[in-house]
């Protein structure tokens, strides 16, 4: 954004040096209007020095120097013009656009919070105050700076994008909370699931129900989840089992509705079928709609045929509600399906209260129990809490949802990891939801690519991940993002070498990158070059805090293969952090068996084995580090 400030020739100063002044800032003005802000840069600043007390001087001085990259002179010039006139809306938008590009966002806030009051009807305050924010790691105020840029330009793609990563490391904090604190929790154990689910690993994933489910506090309709898991192994006997039991137990859950008739449908008994599904979308139209892809996932081509024909003759018959055989229908078809936002909200005349609340909750009528709760937060209940969680992420007020997950970690209660858990699952669900939308405001932009690429890398598709990558460095060649994208889908994919031509041209832009050194060193590391991967892991000795104790292991095993056995027992200690098989305290029990420290290497083969015990039991959520996009992307 370049603003233009129109000086008052009264300001000129003295009459003697007026007309200099003035011939100065004519050409500042001309070289402003060709784009050529060097040579405006350098014409404002001679004229800060013919009169250096006129704020409009140095705040255009200050905006030249933003345009050139010149950051560090445009802080001290908007300084300047701010010391001297505070009531000046640009210097202070700038100070704080600047002083969060390099790296000082605690610095930057109260310069932007008063922007923001100067202009309520400017995005770009707000928009990089989401910024700042997020780059503090505070990451609901930053959503909620984010929104109000987006209510005030539904169409800044740049805003869609940075709402979009708060989302994601809201969800990556609450990772690694609940990995490092509620790990043996079932609310672990059931995200831990349904990511193994994702990945098709049906027999791994069987293995963590049956933990979840022997857990007295569990979220709700994991039966159900599960269910619909021995659907997938095509086991519809401890599918049917599993439904029934979750019905009997937990009647409320339509998941386990759903799963009914799916078995139906797979049977042949299409009208059996139909009529478990009117039953649920009577019950919340929201939640069957955003729900019915389980209907159909892994169902045979020949199956989806049938039912789609037995739908249309109950179309054609009248006997079935259009709406519910046109949602059917488009799931079917894989086609996506039109929510109805208002279906379920109960009206303003109707009472709100806890009980009325937990009657339409064990009715299996989502939307009606959050939206008796909606507006008042029952903050200190743990009970209402969850449940008014688990109602509004079923009924998709994801928002809700979330906020309610916040509440109960403040309880500082037992049900902490259900916060956690719901915080994770309703942030995910805005984070894709908001992407989504970035990606229709730019759909062909390196930013959409790389985006799209770190889904597919993240989902195990590393193929497609590597085509998106490449589309990102034919939109924007060198781009340090999508280099370091896919050099990692080529590690994770088994690529080493080309990972490692890759990331040698990410680090041709950036030598000192972290990352890009850690995914080096790492490679280098797969194929025991072992003196090559040092520099590399050195470098990324700067890497985020969470991805240290992972560079320090590694580094322990290049040590430990140099024969440096101290040296590598300090540094596989540092990195015992990230061991989650075992394998990191057997190594360090070798080493302290070769010093024969007898005592020592027995403590980590007794660590070694618990940790194996815990992984048996799948009580490991996986989690990855989201790609480090940039947030600072403000003009």
């Amino acid at each position: 954004m370049l603003v233009s400030i129109l000086l008052a020739t009264a300001a000129f100063g003295q009459q003697d040096r007026s007309s200099e002044l003035a011939s100065l800032l004519a050409a500042a003005q001309e070289a402003q209007a060709g784009n050529n802000y060097t040579a405006a840069a350098a014409d404002y600043r001679q004229a800060v020095k013919l009169n250096p007390d006129i704020a409009e001087i140095w705040a255009n001085l200050g905006l030249m120097e933003h345009e050139t990259g010149d950051y560090g002179g445009a802080i001290r010039s908007f300084g300047e013009a701010n010391r001297l006139k505070p009531s000046l809306y640009v210097p202070n938008l700038f100070l704080g656009i600047d002083y969060l590009r390099t790296g000082k966002g605690k610095v930057a806030l109260p310069f932007l919070l008063k922007a923001e009051k100067m202009n309520a009807a400017d995005p770009l305050p707000a928009l990089t105050l989401g910024r700042a924010y997020s780059s503090l790691g505070e990451f609901r105020p930053a959503v909620d700076e984010l929104q109000r840029t987006i209510h005030l330009d539904a169409k800044q793609s740049s805003a869609w994008f940075s709402l979009g990563i708060a989302y994601l490391r809201q969800v990556e904090e609450d990772s690694r909370a609940m990995t490092g604190d509620y790990a043996a929790s079932s609310y672990a154990k059931a995200l831990f699931a349904e990511s193994l689910v994702k990945q098709s690993r049906y027999k791994e994933a069987d293995g963590v129900y049956a933990s979840v489910l022997d857990a007295k506090d569990q979220p709700p309709c994991v039966q159900a989840e599960a269910g619909l898991l021995h659907v997938m192994q095509g086991d519809a006997q401890r599918a049917a089992s599993a439904f029934k039991m979750e019905e009997q137990t937990h009647p409320e859950c339509t998941l386990a509705i759903l799963g009914e008739a799916r078995l139906r449908i797979d049977a042949g008994s299409n009208e059996d079928a139909l009529r478990l599904l009117q039953e649920a979308w009577t019950r919340d139209r929201r939640y069957f709609s955003s729900n019915i892809s389980v209907l159909v996932e892994g169902m045979s081509s020949e199956t989806r045929r049938s039912f789609l024909e037995f739908l249309n003759r109950q179309r054609d018959s009248g006997k079935v509600e259009s709406g519910l055989c046109d949602t059917l229908t488009a799931a079917v078809q894989g086609s996506p399906t039109l929510v109805d936002e208002a279906a379920g909200i109960p009206d303003e005349s109707q009472s709100s209260s806890p009980e009325s609340a937990r009657a339409e909750y064990l009715s299996g009528h989502y939307g009606a129990c959050a939206g008796h709760l909606r507006g008042r937060l029952p903050v200190g209940d743990a009970g209402l809490l969850q449940m008014l969680a688990a109602c509004a992420f079923f009924s998709n007020d994801y928002e809700l949802s979330s906020d309610a997950g916040r509440a109960l970690l403040a309880t500082g209660s037992h049900a902490q990891a259900a916060g956690l858990y719901w915080s994770i699952k309703a942030n995910e669900r805005l984070a894709l939801s908001t992407l989504s939308r970035f990606q229709q405001l730019e759909p062909n932009s390196a930013r959409s690519h790389i985006l799209l690429g770190d889904i597919y890398r993240q989902r195990g598709q590393f193929d497609d991940a590597q085509q998106e990558y490449t589309k990102a460095l034919e939109v924007s060649p060198n781009d340090p993002a999508a280099l370091l994208g896919l050099a990692s889908a080529y590690f994770d994919g088994a690529k080493i070498d080309q990972s490692i031509q890759t990331a040698q041209k990410a680090l041709a832009v950036d030598p000192a990158d972290p990352e890009t050194n850690l995914l080096m060193g790492e490679a280098f590391m797969t194929q025991h070059k072992f003196a090559d991967a040092e520099p590399f892991l050195l470098k990324s000795l700067h890497a985020k805090a969470q991805m240290l104790p992972h560079v320090h292991a590694l580094l322990g095993e290049a040590y430990a293969a140099d024969g440096r056995t101290q040296e590598a027992i300090s540094q596989i200690r540092m990195g015992l952090e990230s061991d989650q098989d075992g394998s990191l305290h057997y190594q360090l029990a070798r080493l302290y068996g070769k010093t024969g420290n007898k005592i020592a290497e027995a403590q980590a083969i007794d660590q070694m084995k618990l940790l194996q015990q815990r992984r048996r039991d799948g009580a490991v959520i996986a989690l990855k580090d989201s790609h480090p996009f940039s947030l600072d992307d403000a003009p």
